[in-house]
């Protein structure tokens, strides 16, 4: 099999029900499959019903996003991957411009669709955009979208890129090339997985690009809560120990002291809009990542042992705190020039 399009579903019945038509209907001859992580609501009665040319492949608990795909494409046996959410709406066509990339550039381990919001079409989606990049802290942000800034969609983004990182929304990515980096890390559980897998690909020499050829649509933020302190909490918590299972050791220590002033900067910020739930989620991400640490030593001396690209050309030199707050740079293109 080339392509199998494989959907990690948690009590999703209704996305199910909403988006699942269009993959099967827009997706040509790659297998279509839903992973379900232990849902209680009814999502696989409605695959059987709704979607019996759908194959299932049914886990025995909520494993979290990254290591239910791990168990997921275990199963799988194919060419190419693309791990879809659930919340993605995907038009005719949108899978071809994606294996096309893969099947001419040998050197591209993984690849995304230009990802618009769902609910406004003409805007970009918070979760991947155009392509993700990171800067030398360990802030990601997007070609389209700047911390929490989106911009409109006016073919600006267009052109293939390098990225740094492809969306988990909507990744396609080389089974072979998945498994040779351990796939995503399950202790991540969810929230900023595709970066560190991505990191590990970019680093071994393996190119990440964004395909604007193809688009997708995504629901995304648009359904949370303006304060969700466990997305808060996995986020912070995350991107720190992305920071210290890749960053060099030159690097590491500088980057971790700003972060201890930088996420107390931010609790502060969360103290001061009255979400107090999220100003402790900083601060418990920060406990866990410090307990976490010793697990990842061995990750993070096989990661750099491995990695061939000292210098990502993707990571952004500057600072995006500073870019975005005190220069007021609101859009990617702005920051172009300044890419290292």
């Amino acid at each position: 099999m080339k392509t199998a399009v494989v959907i990690l579903n948690w009590n999703g019945a209704a996305m199910l029900a909403r988006f699942l038509p269009s993959v099967v209907s827009h997706s040509g001859d790659a297998a279509v499959i839903v992973a379900d992580n232990g849902s209680t609501d009814g999502s696989l009665a409605l695959l059987a019903s709704q979607f019996p040319t759908v194959r299932q492949i049914r886990l025995d608990h909520n494993y979290g996003f990254a290591e239910g795909y791990n168990q997921a494409l275990r199963l799988v046996e194919a060419d190419y991957y693309m791990l879809l959410n659930s919340d993605v709406e995907v038009p005719e066509g949108w899978l071809a411009p994606l294996e096309r990339c893969l099947d001419a550039h040998p050197d591209v381990a993984a690849c995304q669709p230009k990802l618009l919001c769902q609910w406004e079409r003409s805007q970009f989606e918070y979760a991947g955009a155009a392509g993700g990049y990171i800067d030398r802290l360990g802030y990601p942000f997007c070609r389209g979208r700047l911390f929490g800034t989106l911009e409109q969609d006016r073919g600006q983004y267009d052109t293939e890129a390098d990225v740094f990182w492809a969306t988990g929304a909507a990744l396609m990515i080389r089974s072979a090339a998945y498994w040779a980096v351990g796939g995503l890390d399950g202790r991540f559980f969810a929230h900023q997985e595709e970066i560190d897998l991505c990191w590990r690909l970019r680093a071994r020499g393996h190119r990440i690009c964004c395909v604007p050829a193809s688009v997708a649509y995504h629901v995304g933020g648009g359904t949370l809560p303006k304060e969700n302190p466990r997305k808060t909490f996995l986020n912070f918590r995350n991107n720190l120990l992305l920071l210290y299972k890749n960053l060099p050791d030159a690097e590491l220590p500088a980057v971790m002291r700003r972060r201890c002033w930088l996420d107390a900067l931010a609790a502060c910020s969360f103290l001061l809009k009255g979400e107090w739930r999220s100003f402790k989620a900083v601060w418990r991400a920060r406990r866990e990542y410090r307990r976490l640490r010793p697990q990842f030593q061995a990750d993070r001396e096989a990661n750099l042992a491995a990695a061939t690209v000292p210098d990502i050309p993707e990571v952004y030199a500057g600072s995006l705190l500073w870019a975005y707050y005190l220069a007021g740079i609101k859009q990617f293109s702005r920051l172009k020039f300044h890419f290292s």
